[in-house]
């Protein structure tokens, strides 16, 4: 009976997350590319009710019914659930450890900080070369994007810093903020039955 709820639970939270994913807007003053959605919520309620691995579960089926409707070969949807278990795994391994409010805001600062720089490290390191290989997306061709927004942008390692670190950062603040105006409302609900 636990594991029927357990999946359906987490079975729910993928649908939801998988429909927050087509509700993205840009970000002013960052490239077009970027754009924010806040999909990722339903995975941190699941970690945060469930814990870390149904977040995972749910990041994970959110990008693989993603991908029906790519246009980025999949890369996008690798990089979305990357970055989205760099954010949900140290969030869920403090809330784990401390599973109060106060505990919630110290696993969102968490998930936060490791999103920042695993993004920063995936996409200089892995992402940005996969554009390039896969899909034959010139490394020329991302920065003069990224310098159309902000003309500091000039080599890929400036583009890291002045737009998918930042990017990283306000998705966090965004996905706390909105997990946080939830938290009381939903997580009892989840923890029912």
């Amino acid at each position: 009976m636990y594991k029927t709820q357990y999946l359906a639970k987490i079975g729910l939270l993928a649908a939801v997350a998988t429909l927050l994913m087509f509700f993205e807007v840009p970000v002013p003053m960052l490239p077009a590319f970027l754009k924010l959605d806040i999909s990722e919520l339903p995975a941190v309620i699941a970690v945060f009710s469930l814990g870390p691995v149904a977040g995972v579960l749910v990041d994970l089926i959110k990008n693989m019914l993603h991908i029906a409707g790519t246009q980025t070969a999949g890369i996008g949807e690798l990089a979305n659930f990357l970055v989205g278990v760099a954010f949900l795994v140290p969030a869920g391994l403090v809330y784990r450890r401390h599973s109060c409010y106060q505990g919630a805001l110290l696993a969102l600062a968490a998930g936060s900080v490791t999103m920042v720089a695993a993004a920063s490290l995936l996409n200089y390191f892995v992402l940005i070369p996969l554009y390039e290989a896969v899909l034959h997306f010139p490394l020329e061709q991302v920065i003069a994007m990224g310098s159309a927004a902000n003309p500091h942008i000039v080599d890929l390692k400036t583009f890291v810093t002045l737009a998918i670190a930042p990017f990283n950062a306000i998705k966090g603040l965004v996905i706390a903020v909105f997990t946080l105006l939830l938290y009381r409302k939903v997580l009892p609900l989840l923890h029912e039955g």
